[in-house]
């Protein structure tokens, strides 16, 4: 499949005009799994999401981190040609996170969450920033959301992800929210909270009336489900041989997705550009569950993309 009207692989990147501005955690983990563990690594909705996004888009990243978060975190977002400098560095701590996973790597187990700096998080949107083309809201509060969105000059697409956590105590800024923007991400389980349906086709079709154009059901293993006005579109995980560490997996295919979406331009609503976006995430977070933290991606050529790419969609033949 090529890739859509008005981009184009040079090198080993994408080149395009649209920039897509990521805003949401930054953090520390230190995750454990039946293929080992890995102590105070790189982590974050945001970090996931703009590693993906930068091997199709300019990146720019919003958040915020503590005077502990190493240099060298910084150097390998910058290596990966991602604009930090909306980034702040402010004293204290960095939201840090510590989990392990079950054997079959469906349950994540949470032993420390502590949200420090984040929790006091009030992302200020540069001039610069704030004419980028498309805004991805990683999963963040939906009031800081909504604030981020209404600090945004006129962006072609707007998208976000969320949780449970917020549906269940935040529901009335999410529904907000959700009347202004896009493209909305979520997992099998947020569909059937927020919408109150078990069926997803059910859930999808409420969840789409509460505003969000395009609707994408992340379903794991199980891979995704894709809800437009046209239609809608199932696409199978990515067979991994061997799953490290599942960490980050959607913030990952959700960049892959936005990624791919910014370089369509304003064809970004067409049903076949929104196949190709789906591929592409998926394939960025087949990547991304092989090794532990950011490691499956940050060290990913456009050459490695292509060929898991062209592999995935040739078995599928549906794009």
């Amino acid at each position: 499949m090529s890739g859509c009207r008005g981009s184009r692989f040079s090198g080993s990147r994408f080149i395009m005009k649209n920039r897509i501005l990521v805003v949401g955690s930054v953090a520390i983990d230190s995750v454990s799994t039946v293929c080992g563990k890995v102590e105070k690594a790189l982590g974050g909705s945001a970090v996931y999401s703009s590693i993906a996004a930068s091997l199709f888009s300019p990146v720019r990243l919003v958040g915020v981190a503590g005077t502990d978060f190493p240099e060298k975190y910084v150097r390998l977002l910058k290596n990966k040609k991602v604009d930090v400098s909306g980034l702040e560095i402010v004293p204290g701590k960095t939201f840090f996170w510590k989990g392990s996973y079950d054997k079959d790597f469906r349950n994540a187990v949470s032993h420390d969450t502590q949200l420090n700096v984040f929790e006091t998080f009030n992302p200020k949107v540069s001039a610069g920033n704030a004419n980028c083309e498309v805004l991805f809201l990683a999963n963040i509060h939906p009031v800081i959301q909504l604030d981020v969105l209404g600090q945004m000059k006129n962006p072609l697409i707007t998208a976000c992800d969320t949780m449970n956590y917020w549906i269940s105590r935040e529901k009335k800024h999410l529904l907000r929210l959700l009347k202004k923007i896009d493209v909305l991400f979520v997992n099998e389980e947020e569909a059937r909270q927020l919408s109150g349906q078990h069926n997803l086709i059910k859930a999808a079709k409420l969840i789409r009336a509460m505003g969000p154009e395009v609707l994408v059901i992340k379903k794991g293993d199980n891979g995704a489900m894709l809800f437009t006005g046209s239609g809608i579109f199932s696409m199978p995980a990515y067979p991994v041989v061997k799953v490290a560490d599942p960490t980050g997996a959607g913030d990952t295919f959700a960049g892959g997705f936005m990624g791919f979406l910014a370089s369509c331009g304003s064809g970004w609503r067409r049903t076949d550009s929104l196949k190709k976006a789906m591929a592409h995430g998926t394939v960025m977070s087949s990547f991304n569950v092989e090794k532990f933290s950011v490691s499956g991606t940050c060290g990913l050529k456009a050459s490695d993309v292509r060929k898991r790419y062209a592999g995935y969609v040739g078995s599928l033949r549906i794009c």
